[in-house]
């Protein structure tokens, strides 16, 4: 499957926008853009809640851009949230209205996972992006900062510091003065002391400033005649002293600043001081590259069969010292069985089928932890580990299905009712049920199907016979299914009537 255009959606924490690729070969070519101010972090009540008033502004602005979006394939189009959706513990909810008003889904993505794509982005504007390169992206409610050669990150990072949360902290609105601007300075500076001696260690031979922050501060030292192009540390220094000379950004007329970039640049301002200070930084050069432009590329690698998270998925296996051999059996079988489900899932590109697939390889990654509860293990490890590629509700469908493979199904009961998970978790339990023995014996012949009030099994009886383990473990099943109201019968193959457990 290959498409023309591709969108990508970034929720910031200060901005959101819209930008629409076309596709040649391996390359993406920007052909439109839409960016609104929604400050959705300056929205965050002191209980960590979005306000009424900050959903209503992201909410309008995401029906706004699903007018442009009409007509988009859905395998085209990818929206990410970032920190100020990370942090709101009214976010599934405000999810829901969000991604009705766009007619998309929309990812809440990790810290980690949002720098790696940031680094995509800024990573393919470089002219020789072989270079060691530092890249930093002031956000409105958290800051990354990548160390990465080519188009490989070597160090991921995302602190808890952003625009809009340091100038809301720190600055009285639209004002600037040295006094708050030392305040937030120094405590970036602490936030920046946790990754600076890694970061010095690794070292780089270019610094890289993306998003609005950095943009906005260098057009300021630029068209005020304080230095430039690009940031450096004289330049710097300069505009602080010009800012604080003008006190009131709101009433000044000052070149490069935009009337919805006032109320967030002394925020901005204190934190790339910081980061000039505490990393030694002399001079910091400018790209357009930014997370929507890596949301891009990451969605073309998908196309092409370079799915990060399949590599993600090897790498955990490897880790946690997974039975490869073993897994490979489930998945197969699992893989199988929800063919018979849902023929669709025939597709290598079908969702259920990798979600079920990379469920199996990874089921047993918590063996590693203790054998005892393992898949309790395995499902908080996938929940809550940096997994490059996933994002939060990835991991969190990944940890829902492995945490149903085995045990007591009421544990996944507050997954909905109609919810396709449950017939992954079907599919993963038999699979786990029929390779207990953990060596390669030939399966009996099965069918797998729904019903009107569950799932109902055929298998071979002559096997089955043969096979008390594994008759006790599906009678098991049986009781389990009952437990959250679906009725799950297992009968002979041939003689469909007649129960077997």
């Amino acid at each position: 499957m290959s498409f023309e255009l591709v969108a990508a959606v970034d929720l910031g924490s200060n901005s959101f926008r819209l930008q629409v690729g076309r596709v040649v070969g391996d390359q993406i070519y920007p052909l439109d853009s839409l960016k609104e101010s929604v400050r959705l972090a300056a929205g965050i009540t002191p209980d960590k809640r979005l306000d009424a008033d900050s959903q209503l502004r992201a909410v309008s602005t995401l029906r706004r851009f699903g007018e442009r979006l009409r007509g988009f394939d859905p395998g085209a189009v990818r929206a990410v949230g970032t920190n100020a959706l990370r942090l709101a513990r009214n976010s599934g909810e405000f999810l829901v209205r969000a991604k009705a008003a766009l007619g998309f889904p929309i990812e809440v993505i990790a810290g980690r996972e949002e720098a790696r794509l940031i680094y995509v982005g800024v990573s393919h504007t470089l002219p020789d992006p072989e270079k060691q390169q530092l890249v930093v992206d002031i956000g409105g409610g958290s800051t990354e900062f990548i160390i990465g050669r080519s188009f490989e990150p070597l160090a991921l990072e995302s602190l808890y510091m952003g625009c809009v949360g340091f100038s809301l902290r720190y600055f009285r609105p639209g004002r600037f003065d040295r006094s708050s601007f030392r305040e937030a300075e120094l405590a970036a500076r602490r936030e920046l002391e946790t990754i600076a001696a890694q970061y010095r260690s690794l070292g780089w031979e270019r610094a890289v400033g993306s998003s609005g922050s950095a943009k906005a501060i260098a057009d300021m030292i630029e068209l005020n005649g304080l230095g430039g192009p690009g940031i450096s540390r004289d330049g710097l220094e300069r505009l602080v002293a010009h800012l604080a000379r003008v006190g009131d950004l709101g009433r000044a007329d000052i070149s490069g600043l935009r009337a919805d970039r006032v109320p967030v640049i002394p925020g901005g301002l204190a934190i790339m001081s910081a980061v000039f200070g505490v990393l030694g930084i002399e001079v910091m050069e400018f790209s357009e590259g930014a997370l929507r432009l890596g949301v891009l590329y990451d969605l073309l690698g998908r196309y092409h069969h370079h799915d990060l998270r399949d590599a993600t998925v090897a790498n955990f296996m490897q880790r946690y010292q997974v039975d490869s051999i073993h897994a490979g059996r489930v998945a197969t079988t699992a893989a199988a069985l929800l063919r018979q489900m849902n023929p669709d899932t025939a597709h290598e590109a079908h969702t259920d089928g990798r979600f079920l697939r990379w469920a199996a390889l990874m089921h047993e990654i918590g063996i590693s932890v203790a054998h005892n509860g393992y898949h309790k293990h395995s499902a908080y490890i996938l929940a809550n580990a940096d997994m490059p590629g996933f994002s939060r509700m990835d991991q969190a469908r990944l940890a829902r299905i492995v945490l149903g493979h085995r045990g007591k199904l009421g544990r996944v009961l507050p997954l909905d009712a109609g919810s396709p998970d449950w017939v992954l978790i079907l599919c993963l339990r038999l699979a786990v049920v029929l390779h207990r023995p953990r060596h390669d014996e030939v399966l009996p012949a099965m069918e797998l199907r729904t019903t009107g009030r569950g799932f109902h099994c055929g298998i071979e009886e002559e096997w089955l016979a043969n096979a008390s383990l594994t008759a006790a473990a599906l009678a098991d099943e049986v009781r389990q299914w009952d437990t959250v109201g679906r009725e799950l019968r297992v009968r002979s193959l041939h003689e469909k009537s007649r129960a077997l457990v």
